[in-house]
């Protein structure tokens, strides 16, 4: 995936106010706009152009970009640095113009397809509109979910100054997680989403729920994996082990002849959700290294003394 510089796409400097980002792209609009334009890439362009001023005019997005940093160039191989985009608050509403599909693999990475519906108090609360709510992502460890937390959070909110500017307003959180939470769920935060214009309620913070990388296990749903290594003979002749768990280690038991990949699932040990999920132990065999002359005299042995071919079902494809 490329980097994109929406600043260089639309002739920038970062410091643009908004403004600047406004003249910019009706200027540049009006030079490459298919139905006019002479410009032989116009219509890639004019694309490009609409992307780069859909981010750089929202100051929520223009924020959480320019947190990717200036060591970037164009059409560098990207990768998004590991939540890079925690804790920004953005206000409902997702995309403000275009098709969702017109936008590169680099917008959607960064800022996804999700549309958050805003909710206008106005409905819902007579002649006092109550502020729109916000959306952020915050990261928990998996063990968080297990035992349920509390935890201190810091959020980023993008605001404008005068000056029409961008900066960015800190706040911190404490937040409950409740057992069983899950990726992709939400914790509501009455009234600490966006005030009010005039004197009804302020919006509510929604908190989007992922999790950190575990060294050990991975999640899928509610279900928890774990790779474990095991010896060969461990896996050939069965065994008993001690097995880590997020909720502390249990004994195993690795069935005899047990074959590379096997699948091994404990009921009800993944995460604590209404309905729980499961553990899944995945067996990984490791072969010991032949770095000594006593362990090549064992793989000799086992050369000479095993009738064993593990390509035999291949037929007459192997010679």
């Amino acid at each position: 995936m490329e980097y994109k510089d929406y600043y260089k796409i639309m002739a920038l400097s970062r410091e643009a106010s908004q403004d600047e980002v406004k003249r910019a792209y009706r200027k540049l609009a009006r030079k490459y706009h298919p139905d006019v334009s002479k410009e032989t890439d116009a219509e890639a362009k004019f694309k490009e152009l609409g992307e780069a001023y859909e981010v750089l005019k929202d100051p929520e997005k223009r924020a959480a970009y320019n947190e990717l940093g200036t060591n970037w160039k164009s059409g560098q191989d990207f990768k998004p640095p590991p939540n890079w985009d925690e804790g920004f608050e953005f206000k409902g509403g997702g995309f403000t113009g275009g098709d969702a599909g017109d936008y590169s693999d680099f917008f959607e990475q960064l800022f996804g397809r999700a549309e958050f519906q805003s909710t206008h108090a106005g409905e819902r609360h007579g002649a006092h509109p109550r502020g729109q709510d916000s959306h952020a992502k915050i990261h928990i460890d998996l063990e968080d979910s297990y035992h349920g937390a509390t935890r201190t959070i810091s959020l980023s909110t993008p605001e404008m100054t005068a000056q029409g500017q961008v900066q960015v307003k800190h706040r911190s959180l404490n937040v409950k997680i409740p057992k069983g939470i899950k990726p992709g769920q939400h914790i509501k935060l009455a009234g600490q989403g966006n005030p009010s214009m005039g004197n009804g309620l302020a919006g509510d913070l929604f908190l989007e729920i992922a999790l950190n990388t575990h060294p050990l296990y991975r999640v899928a749903e509610s279900d928890v994996y774990l790779d474990l290594p095991v010896t060969p003979w461990e896996a050939a002749l069965g065994a008993k082990i001690i097995v880590p768990t997020p909720e502390g280690s249990v004994d195993l038991k690795i069935p005899a002849n047990s074959k590379q990949g096997s699948k091994l699932r404990l009921t009800g040990r993944g995460l604590p959700t209404k309905i729980p999920g499961d553990f899944y132990i995945i067996l990984q065999i490791v072969l010991p290294p032949a770095d000594t002359e006593q362990a090549k005299a064992v793989y000799q042995h086992m050369q000479k003394t095993l009738d064993f071919n593990p390509r035999q079902s291949m037929g007459g494809l192997i010679p």
